[in-house]
């Protein structure tokens, strides 16, 4: 088929003579070399039924349509909406988190308003440029265009003297007492430096904790030393996946009296919550990063940025208001 095109005023009225002589779309469309579905939708805007279908009232329809000025997009019409779209994107919200969050910032004001799908449809039809470039770099995921997330999983050997998930308080499964947390290694590039993640189930703030290296005795001593911070409250378990970084989980235990527990080979649903802050996170640490590029101050200043995001599971609450409230 060629390039499409507006129907003219001939075609128009071709089309309705064959209708009126009960011919098929299939048929008239061979017959004006036109897609069926570019003449059943020509028929469902200019007529009620087929057969009251009439050329001449159908192109005079259209070219008034055609006439008409489109309306302009909802953060184009708004510098001040579009304005604060940008600052928010800017501190790494994602469109959802905006959407939601406006409402809130501004309870009274309904000019405020825009769902996170207009926001991504004016990203992605932006011109190219060094405005589209730099908002899109804003987005968790750098894509050109919207695509679905694909993650991998590596394999882990089992750890010696663990104990299974299954033996887990059934409050940590309910998230009902806070204090139970999840960890997991977020790995750099070609896996030779690695960012430590720790999440917290019920508020779902996350410490991140710099390495020196990814070795057993590092991360156990790294963890250590940020949990060790917090009230005991707050440090009731752990759970984990078959990394041999918690290959010395006893030793964890003795000091910080955090019990640690693990997760089956290959199941990473059952750490749902550190497995999706970890895909957050490559918003600020991409594929490829060199962990040790990073200070400690660089990585503590994204968990403030982190935590501080509304997230949809805690009511538009930030993860920084909720654990808070905890420690008061």
């Amino acid at each position: 088929m060629p390039r499409y095109h507006r129907l003219s005023l001939m075609e128009r009225e071709e089309l309705s003579r064959m209708i009126a002589t009960g011919a098929s779309l299939r048929t008239i469309a061979r017959v004006l070399h036109r897609w069926p579905s570019s003449l059943s939708r020509e028929l469902a805007r200019h007529a009620p039924s087929r057969i009251a279908y009439r050329a001449v009232r159908a192109h005079a329809r259209a070219r008034r349509c055609a006439r008409q000025p489109r309306h302009p997009r909802k953060l184009a019409a708004s510098p001040r909406l579009r304005h604060t779209v940008f600052a928010l994107l800017a501190q790494h919200w994602s469109p959802e988190q905006i959407a939601h969050g406006l409402p809130v910032q501004y309870p009274g004001d309904p000019t405020m308003r825009i769902s996170h799908e207009a926001i991504y449809t004016y990203l992605y039809v932006l011109p190219r440029g060094a405005l589209r470039k730099e908002l899109l770099r804003a987005l968790r995921h750098h894509h050109h265009v919207r695509r679905p997330r694909k993650m991998l999983r590596l394999k882990s050997r089992p750890i010696q003297d663990s104990i299974s998930i299954e033996e887990r308080p059934a409050e940590v499964a309910d998230r009902t007492v806070p204090g139970h947390w999840e960890g997991d290694l977020l790995m750099g590039h070609g896996n030779a430096s690695a960012l430590g993640t720790l999440v917290e189930r019920t508020t779902r703030f996350t410490l991140l904790v710099p390495l020196t290296s990814k070795g057993a005795t590092s991360v156990r001593q790294a963890f250590a030393h940020e949990l060790r911070t917090l009230p005991q409250q707050l440090r009731r378990s752990l759970t984990y996946d078959q990394g041999q970084e918690m290959a010395e989980h006893r030793l964890f235990t003795q000091a910080t009296q955090i019990q640690v527990y693990f997760a089956h080979p290959h199941c990473p649903w059952e750490r749902g919550t550190c497995e999706n802050t970890n895909g957050l996170l490559r918003q600020f640490f991409p594929k490829g990063t060199r962990f040790t590029t990073f200070t400690r101050r660089n990585i503590k200043h994204v968990q403030k940025l982190f935590n501080r995001r509304p997230r949809e599971t805690l009511g538009w609450r930030t993860p920084a208001e909720v654990f808070a409230e905890l420690l008061h």
